[in-house]
């Protein structure tokens, strides 16, 4: 059992979810879950909806069951917070669409702003920054559009996107590649033919929608390649949820790509561990162990869960920390493209690497896992990879 992860109490985690479920589905409380709903819970069920990024939905579900700390000017402002956010980012994304599309840049927005479309306000869906995925070609032409025409700036970015930044600090990450090797089974096999699943947006010539079966496939890789790196928290399961109640959707051809991709047995895991959230199923072990190693980790997980997961997959801690130290190849050429036209250069590659973990935030990062990687509880590890292996990673 992974029961020692957990951080919350077990009374306040069924009402956590009740509360969510009542601003996202709109199922009311019921009497146990109001009886249970005292002013000394308010305090530990915000702190879980902080840590997860979805305080705005558990004011609402305060709010709607009638509950007076939703109408606290505090929680209050939480709320209004989630709103400006929201729509901050819509602003953003429809200049950066207008100027994707009058630039004849063929573009898919990503994640979150699709989302939003499933729920039952737009801003109940926070997000940190704006997702779209284009080809690889039109890279430089659409980082140059938007520094041109909406002066964005470029800072950094990764083997699958580059970062800009709008005047106003919004984050846009452009995608040029959605596969990310050894990771989440064999989810590359499909994300890298996203292409071939998109449809044109209503009357736009350059503006891309995904198939519902491709993006529902995303978004369980998505979730699944968080879960092996530490965790993908709460809201995921939120959207998952959502995307559980679309009607005219063919479930055949969402667990086809899910069959493919290897991640249908993850799938399944995530689907019941919803049905217990917010439909009242009733749990099991793994379903428990699930939720405890989500619940600990956080919006993005924590450096314990993927440290416990990945010395099980490496072979033990030396093994581990050698693997942390030499990136294998297909990793690093990930890291650094330039490797894929000139893999000689891997090991000068290994040595820039180096040098970039002396820098201060990386090197105290480095320390902590080196930390956590010497001190882990065996059975901890040993815990961790049983829960990998139950639902399918």
């Amino acid at each position: 059992m992974i029961r020692r992860w957990l951080a919350v109490d077990f009374g306040h985690t069924r009402l956590f979810f009740a509360l969510l479920r009542c601003a996202v589905g709109g199922r009311p409380l019921d009497e146990a879950e109001r009886a249970s709903l005292s002013e000394e819970a308010i305090p530990s069920l915000m702190e879980l909806a902080e840590g997860h990024d979805v305080a705005n939905i558990l004011v609402l579900g305060l709010q709607q069951s009638g509950h007076a700390a939703g109408e606290s000017p505090d929680l209050k402002k939480r709320m209004l917070k989630a709103v400006f956010r929201f729509e901050q980012l819509n602003y953003e994304l429809e200049r950066v669409c207008r100027a994707l599309e009058d630039a004849e840049i063929p573009f898919i927005p990503l994640k979150g702003a699709v989302l939003r479309r499933y729920y039952p306000e737009a801003w109940m869906r926070t997000s940190s920054d704006i997702d779209i995925l284009i080809h690889r070609k039109d890279l430089k032409r659409a980082a140059a559009q938007l520094e041109a025409r909406l002066q964005y700036t470029k800072k950094g970015g990764t083997p699958h996107d580059i970062s800009l930044y709008s005047p106003n600090g919004t984050h846009i990450e452009l995608h040029f590649d959605l596969v990310e090797e050894n990771r989440a089974n064999d989810a590359a096999s499909i994300l890298r033919t996203a292409w071939e699943h998109t449809v044109l947006h209503g009357e736009c010539r350059f503006r891309y929608d995904t198939s519902d079966a491709f993006f529902y496939f995303y978004h369980i890789a998505h979730m699944a390649k968080h879960f092996e790196n530490g965790g993908c928290g709460v809201r995921p399961f939120i959207d998952l949820w959502l995307l559980e109640q679309l009607k005219d959707v063919s479930l055949e051809e969402r667990d086809a790509l899910l069959e493919q991709g290897g991640l249908l047995v993850f799938a399944n895991a995530a689907r019941k561990l919803c049905r217990i959230w917010f439909e009242g199923a009733e749990a099991d072990d793994i379903s428990v162990n699930m939720q405890n190693y989500l619940l600990h980790g956080g919006v993005y997980g924590t450096v314990d869960n993927r440290v416990a997961l990945q010395q099980k997959k490496k072979g033990g801690n030396v093994r581990y920390l050698l693997s942390r130290i030499f990136v294998p190849y297909p990793l690093l050429k990930m890291q650094y493209p330039i490797l894929q036209r000139h893999p000689w250069l891997s090991p000068l590659m290994q040595m820039r690497r180096w040098c970039n973990l002396l820098k201060p935030g990386r090197a105290k990062r480095a320390r902590r896992e080196l930390a956590i990687s010497g001190n882990l509880d065996p059975r901890l590890r040993e815990e961790a990879a049983e829960l990998r292996r139950q639902i399918g990673l």
